[in-house]
């Protein structure tokens, strides 16, 4: 009986190399020249595997000015890990039976914000720091009510430090939020000159004159760390790393080119500055994000768990793709520099479709109450506007409301994981086939109610589509046939 091979050393300062016989690259900058120039809220496993990889290759490339100062939000496990591995961590790109593995250098120190308050508010007033960067989730652009909370939040600490920098007359930070919604920079304003209207006019002023909110765009899958991930990392690279993060070849940033201080080279890694971002984040909101969301409620009530197994389900996959080329891309803007609509529907697909980077349909199915008015719903309305083809978006939606009773078709029950799960669950059991309780819920649905084309498909979807996977997939392949159908009795 062989013996087992020893456990990799533990990835920090001391053991940082390549083990012999592994693939793994380590930085090849001196990381004890790393400056701290950005402060970003909320570290987890898309940012390490997005943001950060990005000011790696910046070092690389000699640009050892812009180091990283993570903030996380709340849970402290991930700081525990960080500070032991001296903020070294592993990205792992897979494609396939191909994986790649980097080390990544540019955090410089990583912070609580639960429990590092002072410390965080220290370095927001540190001059260095020339940027800020937020992904917080969509929750973290709502400002409590109660002033004391609202002044320890993200947007309150950002406030108090461009304070203490007008008042010592230094230049601001650019404030620029990574998070996936439909105006992030406007969000991150709104709430940025909220909070410093309550504390001093002439901040706020201050502010409006001199403070720089660019919108971005960001994408890479990114699907949660597991146990196994860890122990096929250390036995493929021989690297201790307790929390690596696993993503895919495919990376994008699109960031407007308006920056109130030092801008970051991040051209010179493969970042696109653009005077305009909306109609970039319009496509891959719409093309990436509203196909997550349609996938994920189809594919769940079809019986699979992850996207590449819905992806290689032939009924799922035609669905997906004519709900994207059939219905969604006609409607987007097809003279986007560096963006060609066909050519990101292929990429969208074959990212759905790699068996390596197999992402959990429920995540895709959280929080459907704020991913469906963001991402797919806005088809639907345009689509309905301009009397374009929807039958696909419309079954989608009632994929969803099929999914909110929080049973599958063989009676499982299914965790529904949204902050509104109890309100949504009670109207769709009191509509059952009827969409009416649901589209009632116009803060969610706005009008969609007043399109009875789009109507008459989630009806009949609901009393016919899901009575079982073989009654889905059939509806799926023609969702127009099962609209022009009299409903069951």
């Amino acid at each position: 009986m062989s013996e087992s091979p020893p456990p990799a050393p533990a990835l920090n300062n001391r053991s940082l190399g390549t083990p012999p016989g592994s693939q793994l690259e380590t930085p090849g900058y001196d990381r004890a020249r790393m400056e701290p120039a950005v402060v970003h809220f909320g570290v987890g496993g898309f940012h390490r595997a997005h943001q950060e990889v990005y000011f790696d290759q910046l070092a690389e490339l000699g640009f050892t000015r812009w180091g990283v100062i993570g903030v996380g939000m709340r849970r402290p496990e991930m700081g525990q890990v960080l500070n032991a591995q001296d903020n070294l961590f592993t990205v792992v790109q897979r494609d396939g039976d191909d994986s790649t593995a980097k080390v990544i250098g540019s955090m410089v120190e990583y912070l609580l914000l639960a429990q590092d308050h002072e410390a965080v508010r220290a370095r927001l007033a540190d001059p260095r720091i020339r940027l800020v960067t937020l992904t917080i989730t969509a929750d973290g652009y709502r400002l409590p009510d109660d002033p004391d909370q609202a002044g320890e939040s993200v947007f309150g600490l950002v406030v108090e430090a461009l304070d203490r920098r007008r008042k010592a007359h230094q230049a601001p930070f650019t404030v620029l939020s990574c998070d996936n919604l439909p105006d992030s920079a406007a969000a991150t304003r709104e709430a940025v000159m909220t909070l410093a209207g309550r504390r001093d006019a002439a901040l706020a002023r201050w502010i409006e004159e001199r403070v720089s909110f660019p919108g971005s765009m960001v994408d890479r899958i990114t699907p949660a760390t597991t146990p196994e991930d860890r122990d096929e990392v250390e036995e493929d690279f021989q690297v201790g790393d307790r929390w690596p993060v696993i993503t895919e070849p495919f990376t994008q940033w699109v960031i407007e080119n308006d920056f109130c201080n030092d801008r970051p080279p991040l051209d010179r890694v493969g970042a696109l500055f653009v005077d305009d971002v909306a109609p970039y984040k319009l496509i891959k909101s719409r093309l990436l994000n509203g196909v997550h969301c349609a996938l994920g409620y189809v594919g769940y009530l079809a019986g699979h768990r992850s996207t590449d197994q819905a992806m290689a389900d032939p009924a799922v996959a035609d669905f997906v793709e004519r709900l994207m080329r059939e219905e969604i891309a006609p409607l987007l803007p097809a003279d986007v520099p560096g963006m060609n609509l066909g050519a990101y529907c292929d990429t969208v697909l074959e990212r759905l479709r790699n068996p390596s980077i197999g992402d959990q349909l429920a995540r895709l199915c959280r929080r459907g109450s704020t991913k469906m008015p963001d991402y797919l719903l806005p088809a639907l309305h345009a689509a309905h506007a301009k009397d374009r083809p929807r039958t696909r978006l419309a079954f989608a939606v009632a994929a969803w409301m099929r999914y909110l009773r929080a049973v599958d078709l063989d009676g499982a029950p299914i965790h529904v994981q949204d902050a509104r799960a109890d309100e949504l669950r009670h109207a769709a059991l009191q509509g059952g086939g009827d969409p009416g309780p649901l589209l009632a819920l116009t803060d969610i649905f706005d009008g969609l109610a007043d399109d009875t084309g789009s109507v008459t498909v989630i009806r009949k979807s609901l009393a016919d589509a899901f009575d079982s996977g073989e009654s889905l997939r059939t509806a799926m392949a023609s969702p127009q046939r099962l609209a022009e159908r009299p409903v069951t009795p």
